[in-house]
């Protein structure tokens, strides 16, 4: 019998609810026993927790009527354009869309590559499939895959390399 063997005898035996297991052949033999009740404590899954809720914006001053400029007759009127259009989304700024956004699923630290000499698994402007591997978070010694929950491409990535990350933070935009 190959050591490969005994050792798959021996996860077998362990994996089962057998107590003992005798095996004999060409003058060999094996006896696998189990004495002792093992306890195994599985960690209970992260309790999800509400993000803060955003600040509310105070409302501006009203601006008299006598003060508002009126464009002269026939004059396009101008189109305001305000810095939240025209700058990149920021972490935490409350004005992420909320249908393409993907949330840490869990605490823990983000790599955006496998390895720290390989390149990140996505960068700004790639084009992302649904289920495709963005990151990984790390959280008690365990390596998990965020997966994107939309197909698209990568506007912003709102987290650094090694970064700690909460439950439900935002790490990308994807339109």
């Amino acid at each position: 019998m190959k050591v490969e063997q005994v050792l798959e005898l021996v996860k077998a035996v362990s994996d089962s609810e057998l107590t003992e297991f005798k095996y004999e052949e060409d003058g060999v033999k094996l006896s696998l026993k189990k004495t002792s009740d093992k306890i195994v404590q599985v960690p209970a899954p992260p309790v999800p927790m509400a993000p803060p809720a955003p600040p509310v914006p105070a409302a501006p001053p009203a601006i008299p009527a006598a003060s508002v400029p009126v464009p002269p007759a026939g004059a396009e009127a101008p189109t305001a354009v305000s810095a939240a259009d025209t700058a990149a989304p920021a972490a935490g700024d409350g004005n992420l869309p909320a249908d393409n956004i993907v949330k840490s699923p869990l605490v823990g630290t983000f790599y955006a590559a496998p390895a720290e000499d390989a390149e990140p698994f996505v960068k700004i402007g790639d084009s992302v499939k649904e289920g495709q591997v963005l990151a990984i978070v790390e959280a008690m010694k365990l390596m998990n895959e965020i997966e994107s929950d939309f197909t698209g491409t990568i506007k912003a990535i709102l987290v650094e390399n090694g970064q700690g990350v909460e439950y439900g933070q935002p790490l990308f935009v994807i339109s």
